[in-house]
């Protein structure tokens, strides 16, 4: 794949302007255009460590050389009946992913307790589902419940659409965060997901930050957008004003519409998440999905950028251990923040009897 996005026409030549020049202007409060980010994105490969260079700068004046790590737990598999075209969940493709009830309460509790001994500063409880059954909120809210008195770690869940009720009911119970990505530009979105729209996604993040809760917010790099559809979800969430930017990566699943899309270049992966840290200089940035694969061996590059990603793998496949992330973050000189906000040293030899737990069933992650 060439450094563009799939289907994106050949790029016009740019005059790179100074980096250097352009973190000045956000660190000393000016907002970049989206001129200036779509420069970015067609940085030459010669200006990639200049660019990272003054991506860090942004980073490193709101978050330090803090690293959070974040752990996902498929709290509900499969049978989605929703049909995003990138998810192997949903019910209405020929995908593997399988199916499972939701776990209980002990079974959520449990994963909590491996991710606060990974060091985790997040947990995330996620359920693949239209929006969260009575059941389903039943069991989250009496396991974030349990959670919080039993440990200092931040709570997130994926539950999809809300009503301002169940945000509410969500937020009481201990949930710190909620997470509802736009996935894709607003332009784009039609094209991958047609069983609701971008607008209720848009309603559901209002919800959350309505309810009292931090929202979480992002995409999917690789979807067959435009340069200019990148764009467009960087600034619409500039707009909305969420709390966390998780940056995923495709890794085309098999039996999804998207089974054969092409891997972005780790080149252009890091331009993106340079340029959403561009936009989006105080909020956490968090390398996410398809990391792995996708950056191979330039993912330490990603935490200049970055200030967070997770660990213990994903919903359906599996990623880099927490021994792993713990080695990738103190051999880049980098520190671990905790829930308390405390910053301690990684640690892989304190987790190298940790491992990603089972996912029911568990799909491989694509070789290159």
């Amino acid at each position: 794949m060439s450094s563009k996005l799939r289907g994106e026409p050949p790029a016009v030549p740019v005059a790179p302007p100074s980096w250097s020049a352009l973190a000045d202007k956000v660190l000393a409060g000016g907002a970049v255009t989206r001129e200036e980010a779509r420069a970015v994105l067609h940085a030459p490969a010669d200006d990639l460590l200049a660019l990272l260079d003054a991506a860090f700068r942004l980073r490193r004046a709101h978050w330090g050389r803090r690293v959070s790590l974040h752990v996902l737990e498929n709290a509900k598999l499969g049978a989605c009946p929703e049909d995003c075209g990138f998810c192997s969940q949903s019910s209405k493709h020929a995908s593997p992913s399988g199916e499972a009830p939701i776990k209980t309460v002990d079974e959520l509790v449990a994963g909590a307790r491996r991710a606060h001994a990974a060091r985790a500063k997040r947990y995330c409880m996620v359920t693949a589902t239209r929006g969260p059954s009575q059941r389903d909120l039943d069991t989250i809210c009496a396991a974030a419940t349990q959670i919080k008195a039993e440990m200092d770690i931040e709570l997130c869940a994926s539950l999809g659409l809300l009503t301002d009720a169940k945000a509410e009911r969500l937020a009481s119970s201990g949930i710190d965060r909620f997470n509802h990505n736009l996935e894709t530009s607003e332009r784009h979105y039609d094209k991958i997901v047609s069983t609701h729209s971008w607008k209720d996604r848009v309603a559901t993040v209002q919800i959350a930050k309505r309810a009292g809760m931090d929202t979480c917010c992002g995409g999917i790099v690789g979807l067959g957008e435009s340069v200019d559809d990148l764009l467009d979800l960087a600034f619409a969430l500039r707009e909305l004003d969420v709390d966390s930017v998780p940056v995923n990566f495709l890794d085309a699943r098999a039996g999804t519409p998207l089974e054969g899309y092409p891997r972005v270049e780790p080149g252009f992966a890091l331009r993106a998440l340079c340029m959403f840290r561009f936009v989006h200089p105080r909020t956490d940035l968090r390398v996410a999905g398809g990391r792995e694969i996708t950056l191979r061996g330039l993912q330490v590059m990603a935490l200049y950028p970055a200030n967070s990603m997770f660990t213990q793998g994903y919903l359906t496949t599996a990623g880099a251990t927490p021994f792993d992330d713990h080695q990738l973050i103190r051999d880049a000189g980098f520190e671990l923040e905790l829930a308390s906000g405390e910053a301690v040293p990684a640690e892989p030899e304190a987790v190298a009897h940790l491992s990603p737990p089972s996912r029911r069933p568990s799909l491989p992650v694509a070789q290159s």
